[in-house]
């Protein structure tokens, strides 16, 4: 099954970012209020970006390198740097091995 990462950005311009198997339906449970905590009350909310992964561990990863980045970073990021740093969290797997 493939998993997508994805960035929001709230109503109150902050930035939301998550994983999910369908982000249309998470997007749209987002905006009913049943989504995220983070997200309730925050609408409108736009989608920035979303990029599919091979599978749920390096969705991980990837969400938790683009929450790393700042801000101005994170708005700014176009498909070939999403590309290169999912590249770089699928080429840390098994390092604790």
């Amino acid at each position: 099954m493939a998993y997508y990462v994805y960035l929001l950005r709230c109503g109150d311009d902050s930035l939301y970012c998550g994983i999910t198997n369908d982000v249309a339906a998470r997007v749209a449970a987002h905006a009913a209020g049943k989504g995220a905590r983070y997200t309730r009350g925050r609408g409108p909310l736009e989608l920035v970006l979303a990029r599919r992964c091979r599978d749920k561990g390096t969705a991980l990863r990837l969400e938790h390198a683009i929450k790393q980045l700042p801000r101005p970073t994170k708005l700014a990021l176009d498909r070939e740097q999403i590309s290169r740093l999912a590249r770089r969290v699928a080429g840390t797997r098994n390092r604790r091995e």
